[in-house]
C-alpha cells in the first residue's frame, strides 16, 4: 500500500472511502502480482534450469575425461603393438627365440636401446622386455597375466616406491608428492605420498611357433603428469565455453590426493612464474565418502581447495576392480553467480519501471469506468453468492462498451440459468435410464453365465459319451476276437492235460498258470465290457483283505518288475478289509505296477504301501500307494491320463488307466495322482470299507491331480 501513497499521494483510508481508488487498487493489483510473479518465476527458472544445465555440462565433461583416460590406455596398447610389429624389434627379437633362458647380453642391450628410443617417441614413462618367468614372479604383473590370453591387456595400478624403483629409478622420484592440509578434507596421516598411479600395458610377444617367452611391459605414471589433465581441460573447456574469469579444471586423484591437476593454488597469482598447481592437496571429505568409499559418481557443487566449483567426480579402479582414485572435472561457480545476480538486478529494474508506467496509465483511464465497473462488480459478486439478479440498464450512453457488456452479461446469465435447468432435467432422466440399463445388463449377464456353464457341462458330457461309445464299439470287437482264441487255448490245455495223464504232474504248475492267465484274459475282457457298458454287468463284490490282494498282484507282475531291474520296497500296514471285486482290483494294481516299472528308464525304486484311511480319527477304509522314481508326468498330460485311448507310450493303448479309473469309480473310491517331472509319480487309491456303488458320480469325480511333494 505504501506504493500508492508514494506515487499518488493517497492513503489507505482514502482508497477505502472512494470507489475510484478501490477500483484503481483492484486494477493495479493484478499487474503488481503478475510482475512480482514474473520476477519469482524468472528467478526459479534460472535457479532450476541453469543449475540443471551446469550439472549436465559437468556430467558430459566427466564422460569426456573418463573416455580420454581410456583412450590413453588404448594408445599405450597401440604403441606397444606397433613397436612389437616393427622390423627393428622383430629382427632383434628373433635372436632371442632359440635360447630364451640364456639370452645373448648384446641382443638384450640392443633391444633395450631400441625400446628406450621407442619409449621417448611414444611418450611412455617406461618400456621394457621381460621374461615370462620374471613376469609371473612379479606380484603386480601376475594380476595382468591372467587377462592377456595372447593379446595386450591394459589397466591402472598403484605401486609403492620400491616397486617403482624396480621398473625405473626415475619413476620413484617422479611419484614423490608433498601433502598439503586442505579445507573441508581429512588431515593427512603422512607428509609425502611415495606411491605412484600407473597406466600399464602388458603385451605377450610370440615367436614364430606361437610360443610366448617374453612380454613387453610399458606404461605411464600419472603422478606430476600435466599433459593428460591439460589435454582434457583444453578439450572440454576451450575458449568461449565458460564465462569470463571462470576456471575449468581437471584432476587425477590417487585415493584422495591430487597427483595430477591444473587446479590453481591461487586464483590470481602475483608471480606467474611460480608453480601454481595444487599438487598434494586433498579432496573434501564429503566427496571422498561418496565416491571412494561408496563408489558413486558425484555430480554437484563441491568445495575444491579454496572455492566452490560445479564438479564431477568418477571413481577409478585398478586391474583387480578395487577403487584406487578419482578423475575430476569442474569449473568455478562464482562467475555464474555473479552473472546470475546481475541479470536479476537488471530484470528487477525493468519490472519496476514497467510497474510505474502501468500504474500511471491505469490511474488515468480509471475515472470513466469507476461507477459502471463498481456496479457490475457488485452484481457479479451477488451472482457468485447465489442471488438471481441482473445488471439491467446503466446510466451511461447506450453505445458504451460497458453497456453492451452489461447486456451481454445479463443474456449470458439467462442462458446459463435455462441450460442449468435443462442439464438438471437431462441428468435426472439419464440417471433413470442408466439404472434401468444397468439392471437389464446385470440380468442378461447372469443369464449368459448360466448358459455358458450349462454349455460347458453339456460339451464335457458329450465328449465323455462319444469316448465311451467309441470304447464300447472297440471293446465289443476285441472281446469277440479274443474270446475265440482263449476258448481254443483253454480246450487244448484241458486236452493236453488229459493226454499226458500221469506225466502231466511234471508241468502241472505251468498248465495251471496258463489256465489262470486264460481266465484272467476272460476277466479283463469282461472288465472292459463292464467299463464301457456298466449296466450290462454286475461284477460281485465281497469284503477282501487288501494285503493278500497286493501280495497276489506282486506274484503276477513279478515278470515286469524283474525285467525293468527295479527295486521294490514294500510297506504294508493296512488292517481293515474293503468291499471290492478281487479280479478287478488285481487288474488295477497290476496296471499301476507295470506303468511304474515302465516309467523308470534305468535302475530305480518302486514303493508299494498300504495303510488305513483315517478321517476325523476314524478308519473309513484303506489306501494303496504306488510310487516310482520315474520320469514323471507333464502338467499338460496329467489332466488327460484317465481319458480313453490317451497314452504317451509308443506301445500303449491308452486303456489301462481309463479302465482302472472306471473300476475304482464304480466302487465309489478315489484316485489321487501327484507327479513331478524328473522326480517320479505317486498313485494313491482310496477304497471304503463299504463300497459306494450306488453313488452317481460325475465323469471325473474322485480324481485328484497335483505336484509331487518335494
Amino acid at each position: 500500500m505504501g506504493f500508492f501513497t508514494r506515487v499518488f499521494g493517497i492513503s489507505w483510508q482514502q482508497m477505502q472511502a472512494k470507489v475510484r481508488y478501490r477500483i484503481l487498487f483492484l486494477t493495479s493489483l493484478p499487474i503488481v502480482l503478475t510482475l512480482v510473479s514474473l520476477v519469482f518465476i524468472t528467478i526459479y527458472w534460472n535457479v532450476i534450469y541453469t543449475g540443471k544445465q551446469l550439472f549436465m555440462k559437468v556430467k558430459a565433461d566427466l564422460v569426456v575425461a573418463n573416455s580420454t583416460l581410456m583412450q590413453v590406455q588404448e594408445r599405450q596398447q597401440d604403441s606397444l603393438e606397433s613397436i612389437s610389429k616393427s622390423w627393428d624389434f622383430q629382427h632383434a627379437f628373433r635372436l632371442l627365440q632359440h635360447s630364451q633362458q640364456q639370452a645373448d647380453p648384446k641382443v638384450i642391450s640392443a633391444l633395450n636401446i631400441l625400446l628406450e628410443q621407442q619409449q621417448k617417441a611414444s611418450g611412455l614413462d617406461f618400456l621394457r622386455l621381460i621374461r615370462v618367468a620374471d613376469a609371473a614372479a612379479d606380484p603386480d604383473l601376475r594380476l595382468m597375466l591372467h587377462q592377456t590370453q595372447q593379446k595386450a591387456f591394459s589397466g591402472l595400478m598403484v605401486l609403492s616406491a620400491k616397486r617403482l624403483e624396480r621398473i625405473n629409478s626415475s619413476l620413484a622420484t617422479q611419484a614423490n608428492i608433498s601433502l598439503i592440509p586442505t579445507l573441508h578434507a581429512k588431515q593427512p596421516l603422512q607428509n609425502i605420498e611415495t606411491r605412484g598411479l600407473l597406466s600399464r600395458t602388458l603385451l605377450p610377444i610370440a615367436d614364430q611357433s606361437g610360443n610366448v617367452f617374453w612380454y613387453l611391459d610399458g606404461g605411464m605414471l600419472f603422478n606430476r603428469n600435466t599433459a593428460i589433465v591439460d589435454n582434457i581441460r583444453d578439450l572440454v573447456y576451450g575458449k568461449g565455453t565458460l564465462p569470463e574469469r571462470s576456471i575449468g579444471t581437471v584432476t587425477l586423484f590417487l585415493d584422495n590426493i591430487r597427483i595430477s591437476t591444473n587446479v590453481p593454488m591461487e586464483q590470481f597469482p602475483k608471480d606467474p612464474n611460480k608453480p601454481n598447481r595444487a599438487l598434494g592437496t586433498l579432496v573434501s571429505n564429503e566427496v571422498y565418502q561418496q565416491v571412494l568409499v561408496e563408489g558413486q559418481t558425484w555430480i554437484n557443487r563441491a568445495f575444491v581447495l579454496n572455492d566452490w566449483y560445479i564438479s564431477g567426480y568418477l571413481p577409478l579402479q585398478d586391474v583387480r576392480g578395487k577403487r584406487i582414485g578419482m578423475v575430476y572435472v569442474g569449473f568455478s561457480e562464482s562467475p555464474f553467480l555473479h552473472n546470475y545476480l546481475l541479470n536479476i538486478i537488471e530484470l528487477g529494474t525493468i519490472l519496476v519501471f514497467v510497474l510505474l508506467i502501468s500504474g500511471f496509465l491505469v490511474y488515468r483511464g480509471a475515472n470513466s469506468l469507476l461507477q459502471p465497473i463498481e456496479y457490475i462488480h457488485q452484481v457479479v459478486t451477488a451472482v457468485q453468492s447465489g442471488r438471481n439478479i441482473r445488471i439491467g440498464k446503466l446510466d451511461i450512453n447506450g453505445d458504451n462498451e460497458l453497456a453492451h457488456l452489461a447486456e451481454q452479461f445479463d443474456n449470458m446469465l439467462d442462458q446459463l440459468q435455462r441450460r442449468n435447468a435443462q442439464i438438471q432435467s437431462a441428468a435426472e432422466q439419464l440417471e433413470i435410464k442408466v439404472e434401468q440399463r444397468t439392471r437389464s445388463l446385470q440380468d442378461k449377464t447372469e443369464e449368459l453365465e448360466r448358459n455358458v456353464a450349462l454349455l460347458h457341462a453339456t460339451r464335457q458330457q458329450l465328449v465323455t459319451n462319444e469316448k465311451l461309445t467309441a470304447l464300447g464299439e472297440l471293446i465289443a470287437g476285441i472281446a469277440h476276437e479274443i474270446n475265440n482264441p482263449t476258448a481254443v487255448i483253454l480246450g487244448n490245455m484241458e486236452l493236453l492235460k488229459y493226454e499226458l495223464g500221469d506225466n502231466a504232474a511234471v508241468v502241472e504248475e505251468e498248465i495251471e498258470l496258463v489256465l489262470q492267465q486264460v481266465g484272467r484274459i476272460t476277466t479283463i475282457i469282461r472288465s472292459l465290457l463292464q467299463y464301457s457298458r456298466p449296466g450290462e454287468f454286475n461284477a460281485p463284490i465281497t469284503s477282501q483283505p487288501v494285503t493278500q490282494i497286493v501280495e497276489e498282484m506282486l506274484l503276477l507282475a513279478r515278470h515286469s518288475i524283474e525285467q525293468q531291474e527295479v527295486t521294490l520296497i514294500k510297506d504294508f500296514t493296512a488292517t481293515g478289509d474293503v468291499e471290492v471285486n478281487r479280479p478287478q482290483l488285481l487288474q488295477v494294481l497290476i496296471n499301476l505296477m507295470v506303468n511304474a516299472a515302465h516309467a523308470i528308464e534305468n535302475k530305480g525304486r518302486i514303493w508299494l504301501r498300504t495303510y488305513d484311511w483315517l478321517e476325523d480319527g476314524k478308519t473309513i477304509g484303506v489306501k494303496i500307494e504306488v510310487e516310482d522314481e520315474g520320469v514323471g508326468i507333464n502338467k499338460e498330460d496329467l489332466s488327460r491320463i484317465f481319458d480313453p485311448f490317451y497314452t504317451t507310450r509308443k506301445d500303449g493303448t491308452g486303456l489301462g488307466l481309463s479302465l482302472s479309473y472306471g473300476i475304482i469309480k464304480r466302487l465309489g473310491g478315489t484316485i489321487e495322482v501327484n507327479s513331478t517331472v524328473g522326480k517320479g509319480t505317486i498313485f494313491t487309491i482310496g477304497l471304503y470299507h463299504k463300497a459306494k456303488d450306488d453313488q452317481q458320480l460325475g465323469p471325473y469325480e474322485g480324481l485328484h491331480f497335483g505336484e509331487k511333494a518335494q
